[in-house]
C-alpha cells in the first residue's frame, strides 16, 4: 500500500495517516533531500537562486508537507503509537536540521550568491531569505572545529528528545487526574459548566459531575465554586502538574528535563561563542540585548506594580469586608476577583456566554476580516478528518481562493491544552504554480453541550480572534519564497503583533453588534450588558499585566544566568522573580515552571517576553484604527499591505514604521489596559 506521507496531496491525508507510515516516510524523505542537496551542489560551481535555492526549497518543502499532519495528529490525538512513531523522528529530524546547517559547501554557495551580481537584481523576499540563511548557518555552527560540530549535533539531538518528553509529561499529568463530585460540591458553578461537568461524567460512564484539569473545567471551578476546599484541591494538582509536588509527586516529573535542557542550552550557547542562551535567542529577535530585554519588562514593572498592588490590597479588604475571607490565598484570587467584578459592575464573566454562540461569533470573525481586507471565508466540506470538531474553511478575494484554514476549537482527552496557530502549507511558488497557504487553528474551549451550540465567554472569544490574527498572518501572506512567506523568518519577538492586533475588535461596540447574538433568539449584545462589559474590561489589568512580566522575567533570567547554574536554583529564581513583581505569592509546592511548555515544550525560550513586546506594537497599530475609523478601509489596507503581506521578507521594526509612519509608544498599551503608573 503507497505511503500517504510520501504523496504530494493538496491538503493532508489526515484519515490514511497511521502510526506505521511516519518513520519510513520521513526517512525516506530526509534521505531524498540530502542527496538532491548534494547532487545540486556537485551539478554547478556558479551557483543561483534558480539552480539551487529554487530546488532545495521544493524537496524541503516535501519533507515539512509530511511531518506537518504528523506534528499537528500528535498534539491534538495524541496516541501511544503515534507518540512513539513522532518522538522516533525527532532524532531523525534535529540531524537532518543540523546537517544542512552544517554543511560547509552549501554554506559557501549561499555566500557565493550573496556576493554576486545576481543578488542585488533579486526580489526582496529572497534576499532576506539568503541573509537570514547565512545567519543560521553561522548559528548551526557552521564554522566550529569537526568535534565541536558533533558536540553541537549531540545537543540539538537530546534537546529534540527532552522538549518533546516535556510536553507529553504535561498532557499525561493533565489526562491523569480527575475527580468524581456530587452536584452538592459545585454550588456556585454556572449552569454551563454544571451541564458540561455532567456531560463529562456520562461520557465516562459515571453518575454524577466529572472535573478534571482541562482548562474548560478548572477554570469554572476555580473561578466560581463555592467549595474553597475543592478549589485548593483542583488548583493544587493543576499547578504541580508534572512535578515532586502535589497529588501525582514524582509521575512525569518534569524537574529533571529542566535541568537538562537548562544545561545544554547554555552549553550550545557556548559552544556559539555567546555568553548565554538569552543571547542566542536574541540572534533571531528584535531586541537588540538582553539588557534592552530587562529594562523594557522592568520599565513594565514599574509603570505598573502601583497599581496592581493597589488592585490587591483593595480585592483583600473586599473579601474581608463582603465575606469576612482574610488572608487570601492563590486558589481563592479567581473566586473573589469574580464576587468583586460583579459587585462593582454588576456583570459576571458567565453574563455573556449566551450571546456569543460558537456560530455566531465565527460568522462576525469573518465578517471584521472581510471588512478590513476585503476577503470571505467559506466552509468546505468533504476533506479528510481527524476528528468530528475538525472544520475546513477557504479564505478568497474576488471569487478567487487565496488560502484555507483548519479549525478546531473544543478540549477533549489526549488533546494537548492551550491555543496555537501552525503551518500546515506555506504560500510558495511550487513548479510553475502556486501552493496557497494553509493554516491549522487549535482551541481548547468548552465544547457544545446536548443540543446548544458551544457558548464562549469574553476570555474563549479572544482567544479566538487572536489565534485567528496569527492565521491571517500566514494566509494574507504575499510572499513566495517559504523562508520569509507568512509567519516564516518573522522575528518571533513581533509574530505577536497580528495575533494581539486581532483582540481589539473584540471591545468595538460596531464589531460587537454582529459578533454577537444570543444563542436562542439571535438578539445582539444589549446596550446594558455591553457598557457593563466594556466598563469591566480593565478589572484588575494591573495584576494580570504583573503576572506575566512574572512570566517573561522568569523565563529571561533563567536563560540568562544559568551560566552560574551552580548557585542558581530554579526555584529560588522564581520567587525571587515574584518578590520583585508579583503581588499574589504563590504557594510554596507552586511547580508552575514544570507545565511551563512554551519555554520548555515550545519556541519560545527566552522569548516569552515576546507578548509584550508585540502587544506594545498591536496597541499602537490599533490607536491608528481609533485614530481614523476601526473599519476603515484605507488603514486596514496600509495594514495589510505593511504587515501582513509582508511575512518575513523586511524587517519587523521596517514594516511596523511602514504602517505607524513612526516607531512604536508605550503609551498606547497602557492606555489600553487602564494603567495610569
Amino acid at each position: 500500500m503507497p505511503n500517504p506521507l510520501l504523496e504530494n496531496h493538496l491538503l493532508p491525508p489526515f484519515a490514511s495517516i497511521q502510526a506505521e507510515h511516519v518513520e519510513p516516510a520521513i526517512s525516506e524523505l530526509i534521505e531524498i533531500s540530502q542527496r538532491s542537496i548534494d547532487n545540486l551542489l556537485a551539478a554547478n560551481t556558479d551557483y543561483s537562486w534558480d539552480n539551487l535555492l529554487a530546488e532545495i526549497e521544493e524537496v524541503e518543502d516535501n519533507l515539512t508537507k509530511a511531518w506537518s499532519p504528523v506534528g499537528h495528529l500528535n498534539a491534538v490525538m495524541n496516541t501511544d503509537e503515534l507518540r512513539a512513531a513522532y518522538n522516533a523522528c525527532l532524532p531523525l529530524l534535529s540531524a537532518h536540521s543540523t546537517w544542512m546547517g552544517q554543511h560547509q559547501k552549501l554554506c559557501a554557495a549561499y555566500q557565493q550568491i550573496a556576493d554576486s551580481d545576481e543578488f542585488g537584481n533579486l526580489e526582496l523576499a529572497k534576499q532576506t531569505a539568503i541573509t537570514h540563511a547565512l545567519r543560521d548557518f553561522k548559528l548551526a555552527g557552521v564554522s566550529l572545529p569537526e568535534q565541536d560540530k558533533k558536540k553541537y549535533a549531540e545537543i540539538k539531538n537530546r534537546l529534540s528528545k527532552l522538549s518533546s518528553e516535556f510536553s507529553d509529561n504535561v498532557l499525561d499529568a493533565t489526562n491523569a487526574w480527575s475527580k468524581l463530585v456530587g452536584e452538592d460540591d459545585l454550588t456556585g458553578l454556572p449552569e454551563t459548566a454544571l451541564a458540561g461537568a455532567k456531560q463529562r461524567a456520562e461520557q465516562a460512564g459515571e453518575e454524577g459531575y466529572l472535573i478534571n484539569l482541562e482548562y474548560p473545567s478548572f477554570q469554572p471551578v476555580i473561578t466560581y465554586c463555592d467549595n474553597q476546599a475543592l478549589r485548593q484541591e483542583v488548583y493544587q494538582a493543576f499547578s504541580t502538574r508534572a512535578s515532586e509536588q502535589g497529588p501525582q509527586a514524582g509521575q512525569w516529573d518534569n524537574s529533571a528535563n529542566i535541568e537538562e535542557i537548562l544545561t545544554l542550552r547554555q552549553e550550545l550557547a557556548v559552544l556559539l561563542d555567546f555568553d548565554n542562551y538569552a543571547e542566542v535567542s536574541l540572534a533571531t529577535k528584535m531586541a537588540g540585548s538582553t539588557k534592552q530585554v530587562v529594562d523594557f519588562l522592568e520599565q513594565l514593572a514599574e509603570r505598573t506594580t502601583e497599581q496592581a498592588q493597589q488592585e490587591w490590597q483593595e480585592l483583600n479588604a473586599f473579601a474581608l469586608k463582603e465575606y469576612g475571607q482574610d488572608n487570601l490565598n492563590a486558589w481563592d484570587v479567581a473566586y473573589y476577583s469574580e464576587k468583586m467584578r460583579i459587585s462593582l459592575f454588576e456583570i459576571s464573566q458567565e453574563d455573556i456566554r449566551p450571546y456569543l454562540p460558537a456560530p455566531r461569533v465565527l460568522k462576525g470573525m469573518f465578517e471584521v476580516v472581510n471588512r478590513l481586507y476585503s476577503v470571505d471565508v467559506t466552509e468546505v466540506t468533504g476533506f479528510e478528518s481527524y476528528h468530528p470538531d475538525l472544520r475546513l474553511f477557504e479564505v478568497s478575494r474576488n471569487g478567487q481562493a487565496i488560502a484555507r484554514f483548519y479549525l478546531d476549537l473544543y478540549a477533549r482527552p489526549h488533546k494537548q491544552g492551550g491555543a496555537w496557530m501552525d503551518d500546515c502549507r506555506s504560500r510558495r511558488h511550487s513548479q510553475g504554480s502556486l501552493q496557497l497557504p494553509v493554516a491549522y487553528l487549535t482551541c481548547n474551549f468548552t465544547p457544545p453541550v446536548g443540543d446548544n451550540p458551544a457558548l464562549l465567554n469574553d476570555q474563549e472569544l479572544l482567544t479566538l480572534f487572536h489565534e485567528f490574527g496569527h492565521g491571517l498572518h500566514h494566509m494574507l501572506t504575499t510572499q513566495s519564497v517559504s523562508a520569509v512567506s507568512g509567519i516564516n523568518g518573522v522575528a518571533w519577538d513581533a509574530v505577536e503583533l497580528p495575533s494581539q492586533f486581532m483582540e481589539n475588535w473584540c471591545w468595538e461596540k460596531e464589531a460587537l453588534a454582529f459578533i454577537s447574538g444570543h444563542f436562542e433568539t439571535g438578539t445582539p449584545l444589549p446596550e446594558e450588558l455591553l457598557s457593563k462589559m466594556l466598563a469591566a474590561k480593565n478589572f484588575h489589568s494591573a495584576m494580570a499585566m504583573v503576572r506575566q512580566l512574572e512570566f517573561s522575567l522568569f523565563d529571561f533570567r533563567l536563560h540568562m544566568e544559568w551560566a552560574k547554574s551552580d548557585t542558581l536554583s530554579i526555584q529560588e529564581l522564581a520567587d525571587e522573580v515574584r518578590n520583585q513583581v508579583a503581588v499574589v505569592i504563590s504557594p510554596s509546592w507552586n511547580r508552575f515552571q514544570n507545565s511551563f511548555s512554551h519555554i520548555f515544550g515550545g519556541g519560545y525560550a527566552a522569548g516569552y517576553y515576546s507578548y509584550k513586546w508585540a502587544e506594545v506594537l498591536s496597541a499602537d497599530a490599533f490607536s491608528k484604527f481609533e485614530e481614523d475609523g476601526i473599519f476603515n478601509k484605507e488603514t486596514g489596507a496600509s495594514f495589510q499591505k505593511n504587515v501582513l503581506e509582508m511575512g518575513g521578507a523586511r524587517d519587523a521594526m521596517d514594516s511596523f514604521v511602514a504602517f505607524r509612519e513612526r516607531e512604536p509608544d508605550i503609551e498606547p498599551l497602557l492606555r489600553h489596559c487602564g494603567i495610569s503608573g
